[in-house]
């Protein structure tokens, strides 16, 4: 099929991509002119493992192709995804400006019918708004179609060829059966293409991404409460994922959720709930314990420099830090609400020092931070002379390290470990001063 994508950020890179694979003949359009050519040559400005290859490989036999000529695309495509973004304004609504003046410009263009789809996340009622839009532009037929896309950073690439299942939100049936073929290569293992009215597809999306930012919330109050009564959220946490009507997934305590995703789409629902005058209390009650789970470590901090084990009452001012990891989880360069962001900013209005270290998000990092913490060349140089290390984001390098090395290389041997990666009583015997999160 001949696909056109506008749109060529995390989602629109791998959709894109994910199709030329399959034997689709894909444009990818953008407006972005160093975007564009740095793609043309091969490059992806994302870190997402196994996308470089995929896209140079089908670049190379000619299924996929860049452009900045949105006529064009549009008028050499059937399927036309619109993949941009949706910024959270500041109560929390979604800006649709980008995906109408996109749609808006897909019906001044358009030479015949085209399947419009919408792979940005937006609020329930946006195809409707899509579709007068592009109505009033134009005299050939169309349809609009909702396909929100579940992917996870980090696993985006084997999410979007082997999916959970494929959500269609149409309400003709030429379209959907040609959205059918579409993904019926992604589908042959079993995964189901699910039909639906476009609003129940957009609130699909939303529902998903409550849900397991549910959980994280869930664990994570379970965990703190944990703290305060002696229990053990590592054996709390198997006895829940245990049970077959829970599962083990998203019930790893740590130091709350961040991303792309969850934060802004938490708020986008909360808002739109509340313009429609039903308030959802226990969803804004899961984005308040988020919030406050970024400062457990901190807290944590905060009250040992306080105590008299560590022999100082002024607690971090002069202090330096070895931060390993920033991204806001492993495999991924992103630190869009990041819990290192929050750690960083609070140690340095409090007068400590940071040295990090991350396997792919420096870059990212040294264009919020700039100049104001320093960057290690690897983990352990972050530890040089450091007074403890704060452990972030699980990377795999992060969970076997030399603990000898570790303790010769820190001024003293204190770890706070944000996402519970090593055995308290391992760590005990090691002659370390360790603090996690629910573990006594």
């Amino acid at each position: 099929m001949k696909i056109c994508v506008i749109g060529t950020g995390y989602v629109g890179l791998v959709a894109g991509t994910c199709f030329a694979e399959t034997g689709n003949d894909v444009i990818c359009m953008d407006v972005d002119e160093k975007k564009i050519a740095l793609l043309q040559r091969g490059k992806v400005p994302i870190y997402e493992p196994g996308l470089q290859e995929l896209m140079r490989r089908n670049l190379q036999e000619e299924r996929l192709r860049f452009t900045m000529d949105l006529p064009g695309a549009v008028n050499n495509s059937l399927i036309i995804f619109i993949a941009v973004g949706t910024p959270a304004g500041e109560s929390g609504s979604s800006d649709l400006s980008s995906v109408l003046e996109v749609a808006q410009s897909i019906a001044k263009a358009m030479d015949g019918y085209k399947i419009i789809v919408n792979k940005s996340t937006v609020p329930v009622g946006t195809a409707e708004k899509m579709r007068q839009e592009i109505s009033s532009l134009t005299r050939f037929q169309f349809d609009v179609i909702s396909n929100p896309e579940f992917l996870k950073e980090g696993a985006a690439v084997e999410d979007f060829m082997k999916p959970d299942r494929v959500v269609v939100g149409a309400e003709e049936v030429r379209a959907v059966e040609i959205m059918k073929e579409l993904y019926a290569p992604f589908t042959r293992t079993g995964a189901r293409i699910l039909v639906m009215d476009t609003r129940s597809a957009e609130m699909t999306k939303y529902a998903a991404n409550a849900m397991l930012a549910s959980r994280i919330s869930f664990m994570n109050e379970i965990a703190n409460l944990c703290d305060h009564l002696g229990a053990d959220v590592h054996w709390v946490r198997q006895g829940l994922g245990s049970d077959r009507r829970i599962g083990s997934s998203f019930l790893f305590p740590g130091l709350g959720y961040g991303g792309s995703c969850f934060p802004k789409d938490i708020k986008a629902l909360i808002n739109v709930a509340r313009e429609n005058d039903y308030p959802l209390k226990l969803i804004k009650a899961v984005e308040e314990v988020n919030e406050l789970q970024k400062e457990v470590i901190i807290n944590r901090i905060l009250k040992f420099y306080s105590s008299k084990l560590a022999g100082d009452r002024s607690p971090v001012k002069g202090k330096t830090f070895a931060l390993w990891g920033l991204s806001f989880k492993p495999q991924t360069d992103d630190l869009r609400e990041a819990p290192s962001r929050v750690i960083i900013e609070q140690l340095l209005k409090l007068g400590g020092k940071i040295q990090a270290y991350d396997p792919e998000a420096m870059k990212e990092a040294g264009k919020i931070f700039g100049k104001k913490i320093r960057y290690a060349k690897n983990n352990y140089e972050a530890l040089r002379d450091a007074d403890a290390l704060i452990l972030v984001t699980e990377w795999n390098e992060f969970r076997n390290p030399d603990f000898q090395k570790m303790k010769k290389l820190l001024k003293y041997p204190v770890i706070f470990d944000g996402r519970n990666q090593y055995d308290p009583q391992e760590m005990k015997e090691l002659g370390f001063l360790y603090f996690s999160i629910g573990r006594p």
